[in-house]
């Protein structure tokens, strides 16, 4: 359920909101990728949320612009 009600706060932004959240998702995969290159991260699963977090944003935005 954790995951729809993230949808439903994401609904719940304007575009704009929801390209910074891309921004910030898109930097947080980053240094995730970083720490995982360097052995520095314990939590790989986190990527693949992130890397999801980061298709329902654009989601959304698709969606908006519709």
């Amino acid at each position: 359920m954790k995951t729809k009600t993230y949808v439903d706060d994401l609904r719940t932004k304007s575009v704009e909101e929801l390209q910074a959240e891309l921004v910030d998702a898109k930097k947080e995969l980053f240094n995730l990728r970083f720490q995982n290159a360097t052995n520095q991260l314990n939590n790989t699963s986190r990527i693949a949320e992130v890397r999801r977090n980061i298709a329902r944003i654009q989601t959304i935005i698709t969606e908006k612009a519709k």
